[in-house]
């Protein structure tokens, strides 16, 4: 079905033939038709990966009742043929990976296409049977798109299209909706600025962890969100891609029974922050309040055929909640706003409670299992989290976290990915019920290929191995066959790649660089939980192997990017390496090798300062002046960058830092940040050592008193490359020996 366009069609060839002669006809269908392919976004994505490229396709749309999409041949062109765009734009990425050795990535939305296109000598066809393609976590919009204009939007939703994509959580702009609703009952600017958080921290606000902390933001916040989310919706439309809004699940300010005399229940605090409150579903006023936030929904928005909602997220107190009455309560109020609307829930922790699911509809409910790499709840029962009855009636979606606060760092589970998907389609109750796959990390912009692999999923009929697999992403991602890229990718693959399946840490193995000093440091934030499985020699001789060929991929941007990336972890390795002999010779009291090992480790973290700066995707600049340019004043310009700069160190005030376990939760291996924060507090750490050597007995350090005033400053970092990443990353490769 091509929807509207061709309804417009059939208009203007049944008057063609009422009104006009035969050629006239034939003239006419033939300006409809090319009018309506004008029209299709899969030409002005084809434009923006390379202006021209859309003239070298055939796009062609067919209906039918399953995904699918069809490469195939009509003299010099590629036809690219689907049931709906973003089928198509699916089959595009396929042919330009697999045929053309073209791949579209996060550090690369461009390319130049060849002048004659490698043909497609027989007929491809891959469907899927399963329906949903889901991406995005609400802190997806606070750690990686903060500070998103309109332009980095585009390229996110051409790649959503390309990647199958077709129900993403679209919450930009939901600080609006809240904002709209509590002045109409009754809340102050202020109140109202008091409970909406800053723009770094929208994240944990909209999944009632928090209420305030990063703001209060202006007017002029609000009005440009409005209007980028307005232009994500309509370009998401365009394609057929069906956005996820924020539904409305009880959430109402702390002091709500104070102001406006609600029945609520007090759901507690979250890592030191107070939670909002809980609308009670017996209150009478909970039809009226979850009515209204609809209608500020839909007035700015519109309707949708999904709604995301977690309420009691991470630990949220249901003490005198009934929770069967809230689960229907937020049923119905969802469904008088949109009737064949889907409740869309985060499976993560205790969450959806069974209590407050268990006796709505089937259908009417999607729920992700938002880690089902890791801790999957479907039904697998070597699970931690384990559910014996999966989720019962309901649909559910096959979901990848991976990452964890943005944090730089190779990682994945290749072959627990791809094992668990097979098994939970072929599972006698889970199979029946999945409904998709999805990514749902917290950050991303990092791991391309981890994110490549989940996506492909649904579109491979047969279980396959990840060395199948990973030959052709190689061959794909740098457009040749090297032997040497594929031994260093075949040593990922088989180490850090490759966490095992009951292995439960939270994303990458933490940079011993971005932890606070201590004698014994392992893990950098609160929650990783990691552990050892892979040799990090492995992942030096990788890097080593990517250098030695450097040379032959100049100027080839993915190459580039990796190169860079996988160095990067080579030093953090050594680093972490070298952290164990700064503290055996402080404790051995051998002053002279103290002094060396410990200035040996300085040199590494500012060797990795060097290579990061010389990719502005591994830049603190780009962060901070991302947050800058949506300021249209001095003083909206610098709440932004104390957002920006505060989420990535302390992530809150001293309580939450300190005492809830946030400090460093999204720590980044950047340029910049590397050297000015991380540098700057293991120096001062081992300068206190070097006293306690001496005999002296130095201060202690309070580290959030080193922290916060990094956090408050704003001298200028660049968001522009320096130097050369390949002659840099030789260079580095040598304090790695």
């Amino acid at each position: 079905e091509i929807g509207s366009g061709l309804v417009g069609s059939e208009m203007c060839i049944r008057d063609s033939i009422l009104f006009m002669n035969r050629k006239s006809i034939l003239l006419t269908i033939l300006l409809c038709v090319t009018s309506l392919t004008m029209a299709s976004p899969v030409t002005g994505l084809l434009e923006r990966i390379d202006k021209g490229a859309s003239k070298k396709f055939i796009i062609e749309q067919v209906k039918s009742g399953t995904d699918f999409f069809e490469l195939d041949q009509k003299g010099d062109k590629v036809v690219i043929r689907g049931n709906n765009y973003v089928s198509i734009a699916t089959g595009l990425n396929w042919y330009l990976k697999y045929y053309a050795g073209i791949h579209l990535s996060w550090n690369g939305m461009q390319a130049k296409l060849p002048a004659v296109l490698p043909p497609v000598t027989k007929k491809e066809r891959r469907e899927t049977t399963l329906p949903y393609r889901y991406d995005l976590n609400y802190c997806t919009f606070s750690y990686s798109m903060a500070f998103w204009d309109w332009d980095r939007w585009e390229k996110e939703i051409d790649w959503m299209a390309l990647h199958g994509i077709n129900i993403p959580l679209a919450v930009t702009g939901a600080e609006a909706v809240w904002y709209n609703v509590l002045d109409k009952l009754g809340y102050t600017k202020t109140e109202i600025n008091e409970f909406i958080s800053g723009p770094g921290f929208f994240a944990w606000w909209l999944m009632n962890n928090l209420e305030g902390w990063g703001g209060p933001n202006p007017d002029s916040w609000y009005t440009q969100q409005i209007a980028l989310q307005k232009k994500i919706l309509k370009r998401m439309r365009e394609y057929g891609i069906e956005p996820v809004l924020p539904g409305y699940c009880g959430m109402v300010p702390h002091n709500a029974k104070e102001k406006l005399g609600l029945n609520v229940s007090d759901p507690g605090t979250w890592c030191g922050y107070r939670r909002p409150a809980f609308l009670q579903p017996s209150d009478p006023r909970f039809e009226e309040i979850s009515s209204l936030y609809y209608k500020e929904l839909e007035k700015l928005y519109g309707k949708a055929d999904f709604y995301s909602m977690d309420p009691f997220h991470e630990g949220g107190n249901t003490a005198g909640v009934d929770l069967d009455a809230a689960g229907k309560a937020v049923m119905k109020a969802m469904k008088k706003a949109n009737p064949k609307a889907v409740w869309v829930a985060q499976a993560w922790q205790a969450n959806p409670r069974p209590k407050m699911i268990e006796n709505l509809g089937a259908g009417d409910l999607l729920i992700l299992d938002l880690t089902s790499e890791c801790r999957p709840q479907w039904g697998d029962s070597t699970s931690e989290w384990y559910r014996k009855n999966g989720y019962g009636q309901h649909d559910w979606v096959y979901c990848m976290l991976l990452n964890y606060g943005g944090n730089v760092g190779l990682h994945g589970k290749m072959d627990n990915v791809i094992d668990n998907f097979y098994l939970a389609k072929a599972d006698p109750h889970a199979g029946s019920t999945l409904k998709g796959v999805g990514m749902t990390p917290e950050g991303i912009e990092n791991n391309p290929v981890m994110y490549e692999l989940v996506m492909e999923l649904p579109w491979r009929a047969e279980r396959f191995t990840k060395e199948e697999w990973l030959k052709e992403y190689v061959k794909a991602r740098y457009g040749a066959d090297d032997p040497v890229v594929q031994a260093a990718w075949t040593k990922l693959a088989n180490s850090i790649y490759n966490s095992p399946k009951n292995l439960t840490q939270q994303g990458t193995h933490e940079s011993v660089f971005c932890a606070r000093p201590a004698e014994d440091v392992y893990q950098v934030s609160s929650w990783s939980e990691m552990k050892d499985y892979y040799r990090p020699q492995d992942v030096i001789e990788a890097a080593r192997l990517m250098v030695s060929v450097a040379d032959r991929y100049k100027g080839n941007n993915n190459f580039e990017y990796d190169l860079v990336d996988i160095v990067r972890q080579a030093l953090a390795e050594k680093g972490r390496l070298m952290q164990k002999a700064v503290t055996a010779a402080y404790r051995s009291g051998d002053k002279e090798l103290f002094g060396m090992a410990s200035q040996k480790f300085l040199n590494l973290i500012l060797f990795q300062n060097q290579l990061l700066g010389t990719r502005p995707e591994f830049r603190v600049g780009k962060w901070i002046e991302e947050a800058r340019a949506l300021g249209g004043t001095s003083a909206e310009k610098a709440l932004y960058e104390w957002n920006a700069r505060v989420q990535i160190t302390t992530w809150g005030n001293r309580n939450a830092a300190d005492y809830g376990g946030l400090r460093d939760y999204a720590h980044k291996e950047w340029n910049g940040l590397l050297k000015d924060f991380y540098y700057m507090r293991w120096k001062l750490y081992f300068d206190s050592l070097s006293q306690k050597l001496e005999g002296k007995t130095p201060e202690k350090i309070d580290f959030y008193a080193v922290e916060e005033p990094w956090a408050k400053a704003t001298n200028p970092y660049s968001a522009e490359a320096e130097g050369d990443c390949i002659e840099t990353a030789k260079r580095v490769m040598q304090a790695v020996e």
